[in-house]
């Protein structure tokens, strides 16, 4: 097993962009304020993703975000007195937190035992494309596509 992945406390100028992107996932993974426990339960994941895969666990992470993040979402917007979807662009940093959200939730949903085993689970699911959250990706996607004749109500 490869050494310990620590997650620096404080100023983050110096760590790289997936460094920050795993603290920041750390924070959404913490429940009741328990951060050590969420980056316990992050730090194992990972090892146990970079053992299966075989590449550094901070690329698997950053690769299993970067096939998670979603381009375009669909807004109800009310027009007319009808509601209609509109496909919009996202912003990077919302495209993230959809990531981060869709992958906690869904390997919250996972059958294996341990919360740890779940989140390394659609990890590597989402390293390989499938799984629940690319399944959410792609339907997003797909929604945008169906009522892109709508994308001139975008304001």
């Amino acid at each position: 097993m490869a050494e310990k992945l620590v997650f620096k406390e404080g100023s983050m100028q110096d760590a790289t962009h997936e460094e920050k992107l795993a603290a920041k996932f750390v924070n959404c993974v913490m429940r009741d304020g328990k951060k050590n426990a969420a980056r316990t339960i992050v730090a194992n994941a990972l090892m146990m993703a970079e053992d299966k895969i075989g590449e550094p666990a901070l690329a698997v992470f950053k690769k299993a975000i970067d096939n998670i993040r979603p381009s375009v979402e669909v807004k109800s917007r009310r027009i007319g007195g009808s509601t209609y979807q509109v496909p919009t662009d996202i912003k990077p940093g919302r495209q993230t937190a959809l990531a981060f959200r869709w992958l906690i939730n869904f390997s919250r949903s996972r059958s294996e035992k341990g919360y740890a085993n779940k989140l390394a689970a659609e990890l590597m699911d989402a390293y390989n494309e499938r799984g629940g959250a690319i399944k959410k990706r792609e339907d997003t996607h797909r929604m945008a596509e169906a009522n892109k004749a709508f994308a001139h109500f975008r304001w």
